[in-house]
Formats: structure tokens, C-alpha cells, sequence
């Protein structure tokens, strides 16, 4: 099965009913996947925080607002560390749009700096193309506020958002993200190579969550599926 264990009872409903035409009780799906005694999905909570800027401050234009009417909105983004090895590191930094709860673009580095950042926010905006603004939210960190990429925030109209710091509510979304990508895929895998982990990324990410995973802020529809809807009555 495509989902490959990573889902629970409530989105296994959701994928029986639309894929196959079962129609069976979560409590059902429940005791089912107990028989089948599948692992556990991992809680571990990463240990990993992005560097933060003490000086500067920008005001917080998304004020938690995390449901947009149309697609290109409200973009988020943030990093995460996924671990190769007792020892190394490399980091993924993704965007999400807030309409559909799509990963628009991402990007794995070895490196936490303002370059993973820029290149990842350049890939969704060559996809996407923006003409108008857009509120653009991230955390405090570093990156996001460096010359260099507040430079690209201004060349395409896209509207810096900052959460207060130490504050993740206000970046709920994207914390969200990261979370589930932890639990159903990164943490049950172990990485030799930072390629091993972009294959990764890609199957989950591109294959499963945009694709195929049924979102509860889209009333069980995908991100993809959510925005097909959109564009189809415009």
C-alpha cells in the first residue's frame, strides 16, 4: 500500500473509502492494523533549532491565521536536521502554502545557511510565479533575515513574516510538517548519504503528502486535490 504504515486510523478510513470503496470503522481499522502488528510511528522530538538573529525584529504579519482563501498567499517555511550516521547532519528546508498545505519546494544541505534558504525559496518561486504579494512567515532565524535573501523576499514582492521568538505556534503549520515527516518516514529509516536522504524527501514529500495523504485541513482532500478544486472553478 502506498501509505507504507506511515498514516493513522482516521486517514486509513479516508483512503479505503476513496480508493477502494470500503467503508469500515476506525475502531475497526484500529484492531486490523493491531493484528498486524505494525511498528509503532516514532514521537521522538527533534533536537535541532535554527540559529537566531538577537537584533533585528520584524512584525509578525500572519498573526496565526493558517487558512488562506486561494494558493499563494501565505507561504511558511523553516528547517529541520536529519541525521546520517551517529555523527553528521544535513538539513531540509521546505515551503508550504498555507491554502493547500502543498510543500512547494524543499531542499536538503549539508550546510544551515542563508544559500539553503534562498535556493529553496527561488524553486518555489520559479514554480510558482508569484504577481502579486504574498505574506511570506518564518521564525527568527538567521537565515531568513540576511541580506541575501531579504533581497530576493523584496525582488518578488513576498512580505516578511517573523513568529515571535521561541514562540513555534505561530509557525504551527510548517512545525506540523516537519513532525509527521519525522514520525512516518525520517525516523524510520537509517541514512548512509545525504542522496539517500534527498531519495527520501522526494518519495514522501513529492509521492505521498502532495499526492496521496488525505489532510484533515483540507476536509480529507490532498494538498494536490486541493488545489486541482481551486483552480477548476477560477
Amino acid at each position: 500500500m502506498k501509505a507504507k504504515k506511515r498514516i493513522g486510523t482516521r486517514a486509513f478510513k479516508i483512503i479505503l473509502l476513496r480508493d477502494y470503496g470500503v467503508n469500515i470503522s476506525e475502531g475497526r481499522i484500529l484492531r486490523l492494523l493491531k493484528s498486524m502488528t505494525l511498528p509503532k510511528m516514532s514521537t521522538i522530538k527533534p533536537r535541532f533549532k535554527s540559529k537566531k538573529a538577537p537584533v533585528f525584529s520584524s512584525d509578525n504579519l500572519l498573526k496565526q491565521e493558517f487558512n488562506p482563501n486561494s494558493p499563494s498567499q501565505v507561504w511558511t517555511t523553516d528547517f529541520t536536521y536529519i541525521s546520517i550516521g551517529p555523527k553528521r547532519h544535513v538539513y531540509l528546508c521546505a515551503i508550504l502554502d498555507l491554502y493547500s498545505r502543498k510543500c512547494i519546494a524543499w531542499k536538503v544541505s549539508d550546510r544551515i545557511d542563508a544559500k539553503l534558504a534562498c535556493d529553496t525559496l527561488e524553486i518555489a518561486i520559479n514554480k510558482r510565479k508569484p504577481k502579486e504579494p504574498i505574506i511570506f512567515h518564518s521564525d527568527q532565524g538567521s537565515q531568513f533575515k540576511s541580506a541575501s535573501f531579504r533581497k530576493l523576499l523584496d525582488e518578488h514582492q513576498l512580505l516578511a513574516s517573523y513568529s515571535k521568538p521561541g514562540y513555534p505556534y505561530d509557525n504551527a503549520v510548517t512545525e506540523v510538517f516537519f513532525k509527521y515527516l519525522k514520525q512516518r518516514e525520517i525516523n524510520r529509516r537509517t541514512y548512509h548519504s545525504i542522496q539517500e536522504v534527498q531519495l527520501s524527501c522526494f518519495e514522501y514529500i513529492e509521492q505521498f503528502y502532495n499526492n496521496y495523504n488525505p489532510h484533515s485541513a483540507n476536509n480529507g482532500l490532498t494538498p494536490n486535490q486541493k488545489e486541482e478544486n481551486y483552480f477548476k472553478k477560477i
